[in-house]
């Protein structure tokens, strides 16, 4: 688990170099993961951009009082986790999966097409819909807030087709 503090100083680390910090996570043994992306999207992250958020973090942490063993970094990856609103705007229309916080109907994980809340939300808080579509072929909705969530991802799609020459 990631504090607040922790969040804010690797954030102003990563965008002081023009990155977006989608995701980060700690763990007991002493491993910092850090997930950046570009945030207009019109490029993937590679080895180049992981290596200089690396080395500024890698200075800048210790002096904010931050404590690792090992800092990773590295793109968010194809089954991306979804945090903010603005990452469930950015992948509208995509197949995520979902994991409640606490069950509806003795269920907690679903998956499908990510779509625009019909309705805003009463408490202010973005408001989103998940499209399910069942094993009968019948389409259903789930509307949810983000702090209804506990973990959203992309599912990866994969095409296995040969392209033609």
């Amino acid at each position: 688990m990631v504090t607040d503090r922790t969040w804010q100083a690797i954030e102003s680390g990563v965008m002081a170099l023009g990155f977006e910090l989608v995701d980060c996570e700690q763990t007991p043994g002493g491993i910092l993961r850090v997930f950046i992306d570009v945030p207009t999207g019109e490029r993937l992250v590679d080895i180049r951009d992981c290596e200089q958020v690396s080395n500024q973090l890698v200075h800048q942490l210790p002096v904010e009082g931050i404590d690792f063993d090992r800092l990773e970094v590295s793109s968010p990856g194809l089954d991306r986790r979804l945090v903010k609103p603005a990452h469930f705007e950015r992948f509208m229309g995509q197949q995520v999966k979902l994991r409640l916080k606490r069950p509806l109907n003795n269920r907690r994980n679903f998956e499908g097409q990510l779509a625009p809340a019909e309705q805003p939300a009463d408490a202010g808080e973005p408001a989103f819909r998940l499209l399910l579509q069942d094993q009968a072929d019948q389409q259903s909705a789930l509307n949810f807030v983000l702090s209804d969530l506990e973990q959203a991802r992309l599912v990866p799609e994969f095409s296995f087709k040969e392209k033609r020459r």
